[in-house]
């Protein structure tokens, strides 16, 4: 369900490994639901997920402000979006209110890979271009 594609390459190796490492991650807490590990299993999983998303979109953030990006402000609010939703469900998930279910696993699927093809790949562009100036 989260595999790493070429074209989802951002043409900047620090993010690119990133992001490879965000689909492995999303890839384990899948895979661990899938077999219906312990809550315990998945719990870790997901604070793994949680940790690395929120030290990838820094280092994007990073990125943005060294070369001004003009729509850092829009693409932090994803950022923050995304931070809020995964933490709310984590909250909801340790107390027992919320399970792990496909349909979770599809949203991230599907903001992951919509945000790498459009929000990832405008600031991508923008820093290359602004690196061969």
């Amino acid at each position: 369900m989260f595999e790493w594609k070429p074209e989802y390459s951002v043409l900047i190796p620090e993010i690119d490994a990133q992001h490879k490492r965000l689909f492995a991650l999303a890839a384990e807490l899948h895979a661990a639901m899938a077999q219906g590990k312990a809550k315990s299993v998945l719990e870790q999983s997901l604070a793994q997920l949680v940790d690395y998303t929120q030290v990838h979109f820094a280092a994007e953030e990073q990125y943005m402000a060294r070369y001004d990006y003009p729509e850092s402000i829009a693409h932090k609010a994803q950022h923050d979006q995304l931070t809020a939703q995964v933490i709310d469900l984590q909250k909801r998930f340790a107390r027992g209110e919320q399970a792990l279910s496909i349909n979770l696993m599809v949203f991230l699927k599907n903001w992951l890979e919509g945000h790498i093809a459009g929000s990832d790949q405008r600031y991508s562009a923008y820093i290359r271009s602004k690196r061969a100036a």
